[in-house]
């Protein structure tokens, strides 16, 4: 009777249950861009196939080992799939290898971890339970037994499936496998699970990279740097804050545009509007954030040595142990003291361990600073007591010095408590930017508070104080409730703009302080420290410029491939135009070089060259057989 009523076995039903299953996520729970039905096709397909590949494997084994393989099976694959998209709610990516030897982190994400669940994802795991009752019920029933050769047919017709989606791919966008740094345009051709196995076979090929180099890969790069990217011309205010101390605020989650913008009629961030109006600011109004993976140790690596994070986890726990010629160490060989003060555990992101290789003299954690109930929340101190324990270590360090700050408060979830908050949440279908007013007006305060606390000390005119966004706290998730507040739609072009961070240079004595709206991003910021101070190190390697100097590179270049430049915004595989935003070229536009339309793709061509050249300098630890002279 059972027999009549299912025709088909386990590891088919299995494989239609997931494939489906996966397909509906990829659709409507990962936020996956499809610009045509070939693309919707294949996302569909890969998503079958692939279950229908891995499933079709269990019929090489015996009864109740093929059912046991089935449903731990299904249990794995779907815990794979939820904890990609718990990763994709908060960072609009996928999990790559690295990042999982990132799993320390994790202890440490507390709540932010727990608003990433829903109690629908229970859900998920349907098809598990259909599963697993069928495998432990009807084994007999739903199990196959085939010859030899009845198993090669079927794994065989799996394998052709599976190259048949993989040619589609390549046909739907060419070169597809050069495209490692797009991780969603892998999982929308190849599906998640094939793109997991690309991933750890392109790991093992960069862990490779290392072993076999010899320096000789510097030569080609140094050339690229000296035609493209440095100029031998100094700024005029080259030498201006010679001597002084350097005080770095790298604020979390700090996006531009709450930056002289209201809510319900009141300044989001007053302090710092008025900052940027003074005459000893500089302010710098299209200034991107270019973090991947890594997110805040991404900013912090960009900064201190002006190369481009990796496009598959995070430089602080990959290639921790490089060689280096960073910022810290560099004015290290000028008589500064180098400190981070950041009220989080030592070995989040492996600072105890870089920051020792970048030269840091001093790491102030959290056990430098008194952290009760009612002075931290989320993710640790507040802001505001942060600024204030900080003083007694400020003013006891030897001069001059360049310490950094790592703020906490305006981090996801972005919660504060009722009696710190001083302006009204916003009211939107979004809590993370509802909140998010409250948190970055909170730590708006907590800045206007330190810089009294500067004067009052008499720090402040002796140092020059450095103002910097780390990268974005709203992601594309929330572009509904953007586009509330905006009073716009939140198109690719416009998620670019909301890349932008804020970066200030308060130079206390100087009286030049303006707005600079030329394009920058976050590898520029150490040449243009270093140059403010009078440093010119030579033979120094990097993709950054002197922001207020003779500018030669004309774009800024984001991980994923993407760009600003001068003219264009080349973002979601659509070329716009800069200034108006509208759409030039689609995708297979800029595909096709040979096409004189394509205003993008030279500039691509060039950002992905320059993203290949630092990664090889990272993955080969290149900086070893080179010989810095930082005086």
């Amino acid at each position: 009777m059972f027999q009549k009523r299912f025709t088909l076995p386990l590891y088919q039903i299995a494989a239609l249950l997931f494939g489906l299953k996966t397909y509906i996520m990829y659709r409507f729970m990962f936020n996956i861009s499809l610009d045509n039905t070939m693309q919707e096709f294949i996302l569909f397909i890969n998503a079958i196939v692939s279950a229908i590949l891995f499933f079709t494997l269990s019929v090489w084994f015996k009864e109740r080992r093929q059912m046991k393989f089935i449903r731990y099976g299904a249990l794995i694959g779907t815990l794979i799939l939820f904890f990609n998209l718990v990763f994709y709610r908060n960072f609009n990516d996928f999990i790559t290898i690295p990042v999982l030897f990132q799993g320390s982190n994790a202890a440490d994400l507390g709540s932010s971890i727990l608003t990433l669940i829903k109690w629908t994802d229970v859900l998920l795991f349907t098809d598990v339970v259909i599963i697993w009752y069928l495998s432990k019920k009807h084994v007999q029933t739903l199990s196959v037994q085939h010859l030899r050769k009845g198993k090669i047919a079927a794994t065989a017709f799996a394998i052709a499936l599976l190259a048949g989606n993989f040619v589609l791919a390549e046909i739907e966008r060419p070169q597809l496998f050069q495209r490692s740094f797009d991780r969603e345009y892998l999982v929308k051709n190849i599906g998640l699970f094939n793109y997991h196995i690309y991933d750890a076979v392109l790991n093992s090929k960069a862990q490779t990279k290392r072993v076999f180099a010899d320096g000789n890969e510097l030569t080609e790069i140094k050339d690229y740097i000296n035609e493209n990217v440095k100029s031998n011309e100094q700024s005029d205010l080259f030498g201006i804050a010679k001597g002084k101390n350097v005080i770095f605020i790298s604020v979390e989650s700090f996006q531009s545009f709450v930056i002289n913008n209201e809510l319900y009629g009141e300044e989001v961030t007053p302090f710092l509007n008025e900052l940027i109006k003074e005459d000893s600011s500089l302010y710098f109004e299209n200034f991107y954030n270019q973090v991947a993976q890594g997110r805040t140790s991404d900013s912090e690596f960009l900064v201190e040595n002006s190369l481009y994070p990796l496009p598959s986890g995070a430089v602080f726990f990959t290639n921790a142990q490089n060689e280096y010629n960073a910022m810290p160490e560099i004015l290290g060989d000028y008589g500064y003291y180098s400190s981070v003060l950041h009220a989080n555990n030592k070995s989040f992101w492996n600072r105890d361990i870089m920051y020792k290789n970048l030269g840091y003299d001093y790491f102030y954690g959290e056990e430098a600073f008194e952290v009760t109930e009612e002075n931290s929340i989320g993710w640790g101190l507040k802001d505001k007591p942060l600024f204030e324990q900080s003083m007694k270590y400020l003013q006891s360090m030897e001069q001059p010095f360049y310490t950094k700050f790592i703020t906490l408060t305006n981090h996801f979830p972005f919660e504060l408590d009722e009696e710190d908050a001083t302006i009204e949440r916003y009211d939107s279908n979004s809590n993370t930017l509802n909140n998010y007013f409250q948190t970055i007006r909170y730590t708006d305060e907590a800045i206007k508070q330190f810089f009294d606390q500067l004067k009052a000390s008499g720090l402040y005119e002796d140092s020059i104080i450095v103002i910097m966004g780390d990268h974005f706290g709203i992601s594309e998730n929330h572009n509904q409730a953007m586009s509330q507040y905006l009073g716009k739609e939140i198109t690719p072009y416009e998620q670019t703009q909301l890349q932008r961070v804020p970066f200030i240079i308060n130079i206390p004595g100087y009286d030049g302080g303006k707005v600079i709206s030329d394009i920058a991003g976050q590898i520029d910021v150490k040449p243009t420290l270093l140059n403010l101070l009078g440093i010119q190190p030579q033979n120094n390697l990097g993709f950054g410029i002197d922001l207020l100097g003779k500018q030669k590179e004309d774009f800024v270049a984001f991980r994923n491939g993407e760009f600003v430049s001068d003219d264009y915004v080349y973002s979601s595989g659509t070329c716009y135009d800069r200034q108006t935003g509208e759409a030039l070229e689609s995708q297979s536009d800029v595909s096709t070089q040979e096409k004189p339309s394509n205003v993008c793709g030279p500039i691509k061509k060039q950002v992905e060259k320059e993203l290949s050249y630092s990664d090889e300098i990272i993955y080969g630890d290149l900086f070893r057989f080179y010989n810095f002279e930082n005086k």
